[in-house]
């Protein structure tokens, strides 16, 4: 399904935010995140001058190191391009995050050590799909190793331990649908 058509009109900005999960041979793992603005047009700027159609305004990038809790162990952040030299700074204050631990807490952590003037917005605002993609590379779903070296899912176990973190956060994981019915029963709730 595509969305409607839009109304007519000018293509003038474009933002990528790419990222990716890794796992780590000495059992860490890596999450990595780039941030790409450009503009369809040329542009003037006050301290960088005339930028082509197509120049990166903003190309900066971080990679997060955790462990199998979440817990940041490194942190690193490259800024390539920025409209202003302040942002060339920042980095050294995204290494108070080591420590910090992706879940609940995770934005409070990241608004004390890099909010407001101490570090980036677009660098900040990076490390909330970092977050969501570490959930997704590291994730829930229990994993083994086949011979071959393939990382395939095994099945859920039935037990009725703690309800996971993500039941009732979106439609899909309601306790009361049929996704949990089927794979987490021991948490389902049938709907009145």
């Amino acid at each position: 399904m595509s969305l409607s058509n839009p109304a007519p009109r000018r293509h003038l900005h474009t933002r990528t935010i790419q990222c990716e999960g890794f796992e780590r041979d000495d059992g860490l793992w890596d999450i990595e995140a780039r941030i790409l603005d450009t503009k369809t047009h040329k542009t003037v700027e006050p301290f960088r001058g005339a930028r082509e159609a197509g120049a990166p305004v903003h190309d900066m990038a971080l990679r997060l190191t955790l462990d199998r809790d979440m817990v940041v162990k490194d942190i690193e952040v490259v800024t390539n391009h920025a409209p202003y030299n302040p942002c060339f700074t920042v980095a050294p204050a995204y290494k108070g995050l080591i420590g910090a631990k992706i879940g609940g807490g995770w934005r409070r952590a990241v608004n004390e050590n890099v909010g407001g003037t101490k570090g980036c917005t677009h660098l900040k605002e990076l490390l909330m799909p970092a977050a969501t993609v570490a959930y997704q590379t590291m994730g829930s779903w229990p994993k083994e190793r086949g011979v071959d070296g393939e990382v395939k899912p095994v099945p859920m176990k039935g037990d009725a331990g703690a309800k996971p973190y993500f039941l009732d956060g979106c439609k899909a994981w309601s306790t009361q649908g049929e996704v949990v019915e089927k794979l987490y029963p021991m948490h389902y709730v049938k709907p009145r």
